[in-house]
Parts: C-alpha cells; structure tokens; sequence
C-alpha cells in the first residue's frame, strides 16, 4: 500500500463525509504543493458503515471549494488491513479513538500509530467535533483546525 520508501495517512471519523474528507482534501493539497505527495499514502475512512460509498456532505464540499480544493472521496470503513498498511491512522474525537484501538486490539501485526488529528494542533484544539448538525461556520471551523492540524503533522513527518 504505501509508496517505496513512502509514509502513510489514514484520516478517520465516525462517518468518513464530514471531518475526515476534509481532512484528508487539506493534507493531499498541502502535500502536493509541498511537493512531497508522491511520498505519500493518503486516504480516509469511517469507524462506523452507516454512509459507505456516499460523496462527503455538500456543506464540506462547498467549504473545501471556498478553499480551491477539490476531493472525489467516497464513504468507507477502516478495515483490519488499514492497521497493517497505514503508519499514521489520525482521527477526530475520542469516541474514534476508543474504536480505533478496539479495532485495532484484534489485529494481530497492527503497525499503525493511531493518535488524535488535534493533537498536532497549536492552537491545542485537541478534539474536532462533528459539524454534521451544525452550519457552514462548523464545517469552516473543522477546516481550520485540519489546516494547522495537517500542517503540523506534515512538518514532523517530511
């Protein structure tokens, strides 16, 4: 899965078509015009199988489009490979976590460090919450915090 030589990301929230798109849309466009994208294996996924194969929300899309950046992501559940393949699995509250390494328990060559997306943030915004139920401003906010979040975390790991 990863690249020669490359490193890996997965982004993960409950649902994968809010938080984690984002996520994943801002840390790809950083990469790319960093130049270091072709280092790289970028996805994200879903801790739950509720919206499998759906488009992410059109309020993130539009709040990613307000930022000149495009994504085709589609719905999917993080799978037992993805703790064998992904070096990096970050995602989004607690709740995740705590499914994460369930998950990840019953993986017998996990390799993945699975850590909060926020807590690269500087601004120590340590959870990102799930602007689903929220308005436009939410899904701004949760960009905001994956910009320093993903910036952060490229910086660490170029």
């Amino acid at each position: 899965m990863a690249t020669p030589g490359g490193k890996s990301v997965l982004f993960v929230c409950l649902g994968n078509i809010c938080r984690s798109p984002i996520a994943e849309a801002v840390f790809r466009k950083m990469a790319t015009d960093n130049g270091e994208v072709d280092q790289w294996v970028i996805d994200s996924g879903a801790t739950s199988d509720w919206n499998t194969g759906s488009a992410p929300d059109a309020r993130g899309l539009a709040c990613l489009r307000k930022h000149v950046i495009e994504t085709d992501h589609r719905a999917r559940q993080v799978t037992k490979e993805d703790f064998m393949t992904f070096d990096h699995i970050l995602c989004m509250d607690e709740s995740n976590l705590r499914d994460l390494n369930k998950k990840a328990s019953s993986v017998k060559n996990s390799k993945a460090k699975i850590e909060l997306l926020g807590s690269y943030d500087p601004e120590k915004q340590l959870i990102i919450q799930d602007p689903y139920y929220g308005s436009d401003k939410d899904f701004e906010t949760v960009y905001e915090q994956c910009v320093r979040c993903c910036k952060a975390f490229l910086e660490q790991h170029s």
